[in-house]
């Protein structure tokens, strides 16, 4: 069975986990000075919920992208689909997180229309913590479940609304609905536009079950996104059945969802016990070049505290070098040679600030010479890999040494 999630990222749909030797391989050609567009991707690679219409109306539909770092435009990278549940909390797939890992930089999307560039109205929130669900079996997608923390809530927006212990659960023959962002296959509809398809129930299992096109069928792109279904006797209101997990990989006779009702112990204590408590103050943008973190939790505005070799652990972006945000900016050229205009926060007046890499200000590169040591880094001058090759960079920076006590993430103390 193939995953739902997105091939976007240039990564085969249907592959497993990347490990660190295969995140090299694929940063080897990230490896740029600059960011680009991501490839177009073959549709032999992209499939969305096929014979899918519009879907304006559901707002709590949700696009999983890779945090964005640069404000030249620089298109957001699509990985999968997800379903508001509460005004700060998203449940997605579990398998949606194995690219990055539970650490990783993410934000959620909500609009119909994230590319090929957000419409206006849509906006970003940035992601503060993912957690995969415990039981979660990769090989057969048993409990594909992870739940997001937003790092603002959505106000004035309606979650999807969760199954009852006592409701109605979801029986072989039901009508569903399926929610999601990806490729159509059509040049007249380009990816990243909220669509919608239906399904009927074929088979049902404990903690799953199993849909056929009615005529819509979800595909890859999908993952995460919601499954939704009508109890009896309450024919007005749909209730969240299921999220898209897999599929054939023809996406033309079989979809595998995840049933919600399955994930009560999960779902419970995170929603009750909230976002946790401020911490101390973080870290002055303007000093991180000589401050060194602990924790993800010194750090300002959601940067990672990241180690490279035996350099003290710095508060970065994954895909930039350790530098400073200055001024507000809202392109490269304001920032100076050694600078680019970096995103630090997802919205607002100062999200973009001109960005200095810390060894630009100390040794400075001569005409001819290398690419500065960045201590584990690629990038070279202005200090910015590819959108995508950089976050995989910076995380395999992160996660291929040994785990310590200078570079918890935020969530071990949770």
């Amino acid at each position: 069975m193939a995953k739902r999630s997105t091939a976007s990222v240039r990564i085969p749909s249907r592959c497993r986990p990347l490990g660190g030797v295969a995140l090299v391989g694929l940063l080897l050609p990230a490896c740029l000075p600059v960011s680009y567009p991501p490839e177009p991707v073959p549709a032999s690679q992209a499939r969305p919920i096929v014979q899918g219409t519009d879907a304006p109306g559901d707002a709590a539909a949700v696009a999983l992208v890779a945090r964005r770092t640069r404000c030249g435009g620089e298109p957001p990278v699509l990985l999968c689909s997800g379903a508001l549940i509460a005004p700060d909390v998203v449940l997605t797939a579990a398998h949606c997180l194995s690219v990055f890992g539970a650490e990783g930089p993410y934000e959620v999307f909500l609009g119909p229309t994230l590319l090929p560039e957000p419409a206006a109205g849509g906006r970003f929130v940035r992601v503060t913590r993912a957690v995969a669900h415990p039981a979660h079996v990769p090989a057969t997608h048993a409990y594909d479940a992870a739940l997001l923390r937003l790092a603002t809530p959505v106000n004035g927006l309606p979650p999807f609304r969760l199954p009852e212990a006592t409701g109605t659960p979801v029986a072989v023959g039901s009508s569903v609905r399926a929610v999601g962002y990806g490729d159509t296959k059509d040049a007249a509809r380009p990816p990243g536009q909220r669509r919608q398809g239906q399904l009927q129930v074929t088979g049902v299992a404990p903690a799953s079950f199993q849909a056929g096109p009615a005529p819509g069928m979800s595909c890859v792109g999908d993952s995460g996104g919601p499954v939704l279904g009508t109890p009896e006797g309450d024919p007005g209101t749909e209730v969240l059945w299921g999220l898209t997990v897999s599929g054939d990989v023809a996406c033309r006779s079989e979809a595998v969802q995840v049933r919600v009702d399955a994930l009560e112990d999960f779902l419970r204590p995170f929603l009750e016990a909230g976002p946790p408590p401020a911490g101390p103050a973080p870290l002055a943008l303007d000093a991180l070049c000589q401050e060194a973190c602990a924790t993800d939790a010194e750090c300002p505005a959601g940067l990672l505290c990241v180690a490279a070799g035996d350099a003290p652990a710095r508060c970065l972006l994954p895909a930039l070098q350790a530098g400073t945000f200055g001024a507000a900016c809202s392109e490269d050229a304001a920032c100076g040679a050694q600078g680019v205009c970096a995103r630090l926060e997802v919205e607002g007046d100062a999200a973009c600030r001109c960005f200095t890499p810390c060894e630009a200000a100390v040794d400075p590169p001569t005409p001819g010479d290398g690419p500065p040591d960045s201590g584990g880094g690629c990038a070279q001058a202005p200090g910015a890999l590819g959108g995508m090759g950089g976050v995989l960079l910076g995380l395999l920076r992160r996660q291929s040494r040994p785990r310590t006590s200078r570079c918890r993430s935020r969530d071990d103390s949770a």
